[in-house]
This record gives structure tokens, sequence and C-alpha cells, in this order.
């Protein structure tokens, strides 16, 4: 039996949302640059098409709001080419557990994207 569109639509929901909340953990970050995803230009498009997420009426169903920083810094390909290595990673993975312990506010922070920042991220 085949899955309806609503239930397409649903499960494309799901697999994005979590897609996008992985991009919290900078170990899995480093990952797909060690095995080359951010240099293949259809990842880097899909990245781009899920800046969405950013935006106040779906940033509301992220768990992990580190990952919408990250799928902002993706956008930039010396953030790309840093976290190939190791000790970047390590680093980018403790300054963010040093912002978890010692930020006393931990709120959320939405980004809407602007057309200026659009125009920036195909770059």
């Amino acid at each position: 039996m085949e899955a309806t569109e609503d239930e397409k639509e649903i499960e494309r929901f799901e697999t994005e949302l979590e897609f996008v909340q992985c991009l919290a953990s900078p170990a899995y970050i480093h990952w797909l640059a060690q095995n080359r995803y951010f240099d293949d230009d259809s990842f880097l498009a899909y990245l781009n098409y899920l800046q969405y997420w950013r935006t106040q009426e779906y940033a509301k169903f992220i768990v992990f709001p580190h990952c919408l920083y990250f799928l902002r810094l993706l956008q930039q390909e010396s953030f790309r080419e840093a976290m190939k290595r190791n000790d970047y990673m390590l680093f980018v993975h403790q300054q963010q557990g040093n912002y978890w312990m010692f930020n006393p506010t931990m709120t959320e922070r939405v980004e809407i994207p602007t057309e200026a920042n659009k125009m920036q991220n195909t770059n």
C-alpha cells in the first residue's frame, strides 16, 4: 500500500527535522567533512534549502538549538574546511560544552533569515 501525500509530507518533515538536529553534534559535522559530503554541490544545496528551519515557524520544533547555529555556519566554506580537522572539531565541541555549562540564560534563539543573509549564504 502506497503512502498518502499527507504521510509522505509527515515523513519528510520528520526526516529533515532529525537530520537538522544531528547538526548540533560537532562530531557528526566532522564526520560529514571527513567523508567529503561538503565537497558535493548537491549536498551543499540541500544544506542551503534547510535554512528554512531557522524561521520561527519551524524552529519551534527544534530540541537542540545549536543545530541552527551550525546550520548557518555550514554555509561558510571556511567552517566546512576547518571541521575536517580533528583538533578544530574538539575545540568546537569544548566551546559548545562551555556554553551549556556557563551561559546563564540558555534561551533558544530563533534566527529569521533576511534577504541579505540569503544572498550571503549562496556564496
